[in-house]
């Protein structure tokens, strides 16, 4: 069996129903952002704030390196992981790829006052709005290229489960 990746944009879900998915298909579960932080001793906002977004992101190829060698397992990425020409092939490699998204509001909504999310920390809603709606115009083209397409907005993460496992034909 091939894995099963996760990708979108930040708060669409990834980590919750990756968690979920994995429990319910008898698979590992492996979240990037968790694998980044296990390898450099501090958090994605930390990591963002003390060696930068150029940094990160080479964190980041490491450890979607490391999860897609997990067999069968449940990947999910961070927002930005598509992005990375390495990285996107071998994610698309590994096995569907399903991409999570939602509304702007709807981000907006679950990421909150954003300090947990260095790319909208230390802004006004509307400001934040605004960078999201940048960012999703920004990384559109590279998201079309998942294999399929999940819509979160105000659904309950069990559905959203249903949804993708129906869609990668996971038991």
């Amino acid at each position: 069996m091939a894995q099963i990746i996760l990708t979108g944009f930040m708060a669409t879900g990834k980590t919750e129903v990756g968690r979920r998915l994995a429990r319910a298909t008898s698979r590992a579960f492996v979240d990037t952002d968790k694998l980044v932080e296990a390898a450099a001793g501090e958090s994605v906002p930390q990591l963002f704030a003390s060696v930068g977004e150029a940094r990160f992101r080479e964190l980041e190829r490491a450890a979607v390196r490391q999860a897609v060698a997990v067999p069968n397992a449940v990947v999910a990425t961070g927002g930005g992981a598509l992005l990375d020409p390495d990285s996107r092939r071998l994610l698309l490699a590994a096995g569907p790829v399903v991409c999570l998204t939602a509304t702007p509001e709807e981000i907006l909504r679950r990421a909150g006052s954003g300090g947990d999310r260095p790319l909208l920390a230390a802004q006004s809603d509307d400001e934040r709005l605004a960078r999201i709606r940048a960012l999703l115009t920004a990384r559109e083209a590279t998201y079309r290229l998942a294999t399929h397409h999940v819509d979160t907005t105000g659904r309950p993460v069990d559905d959203v489960v249903a949804e993708v496992r129906a869609l990668v034909g996971a038991k």
